[in-house]
């Protein structure tokens, strides 16, 4: 018997890099998978690979109509969750005297109210001994020059984490967040800077990673699926690094 046979597994951003991943991880685990995204082209392709039963709902987790949208589909086909990862995100960089008021809308909106509206709305639809999972960032524990809006939307996330770890404890729910380091997903390509600049990046951290290499999203979805299924069961409020020792050694 597979760990999410017969589960409802729902994921925003999961239309491609880490939150795809962990749909394909998911469905390969026995679970009922529903996938939100806010680009239709990438959400059609998303759905192409996953299995039949997925179900896919365009929504942009910085409307709350959107929102009300997916959590209503999901309502009516499913009528419950068991798994919730909170996935959808941006980053950009700017330093702190570039960063624009819109930009700073920007991230915030998606980062930190996305992700906190999303687990408001998910609240109801929650299975009792469910989890909830939250993608903070390596960013929320290194001061990286450039990534200040990211990483103190990623940081008040992994407050929220053991906020809503709190809260749920009656209902035996349990919210964890994982923490990806430098991964090979479509974000690395939107940071906002030119694209020689994204791969001096890129190298400059390569450089730094005790395993000298990226991330693939099937790693970070592995580690997901662990803090989904019952093989965490006395885990919860943590934040669990999948960074190859970036933050630890």
């Amino acid at each position: 018997m597979s760990r999410f046979d017969g589960k409802i597994v729902v994921i925003t951003g999961g239309n491609s890099g880490i939150g795809l991943a962990a749909a394909r991880e998911s469905e390969a685990e026995g679970a009922q998978v529903v996938v939100a995204g806010r680009d239709a082209t990438t959400l059609e392709s998303a759905a192409k690979s996953l299995g039949k039963k997925a179900l896919t709902v365009k929504a942009d987790v910085t409307k709350t109509s959107d929102l009300d949208h997916l959590f209503a589909a999901v309502r009516e086909k499913f009528g419950r969750i068991d798994v919730l990862f909170v996935n959808a995100g941006g980053a950009k960089v700017a330093s702190v005297a570039d960063t624009t008021e819109e930009l700073f809308d920007e991230i915030s909106d998606t980062n930190l109210r996305g992700a906190y509206f999303t687990a408001q709305k998910a609240i109801p639809l929650l299975s009792d001994e469910g989890a909830v999972i939250f993608t903070t960032s390596y960013f929320d524990e290194v001061g990286m020059a450039g990534t200040s809006v990211v990483s103190a939307t990623k940081a008040a996330v992994r407050s929220l984490t053991r906020t809503l770890a709190s809260e749920l404890l009656p209902r035996k729910i349990r919210v964890n967040a994982i923490s990806p380091g430098v991964i090979t997903t479509p974000i690395f390509g939107r940071l906002g800077v030119p694209k020689e600049v994204a791969e001096e990046i890129g190298k400059s951290l390569q450089e730094k990673i005790p395993f000298k290499r990226f991330g693939g999203p099937e790693e970070v979805a592995k580690a997901v699926a662990f803090l989904a299924s019952s093989d965490a069961s006395y885990i919860t409020g943590i934040e669990l690094a999948v960074d190859g020792g970036l933050t630890h050694l």
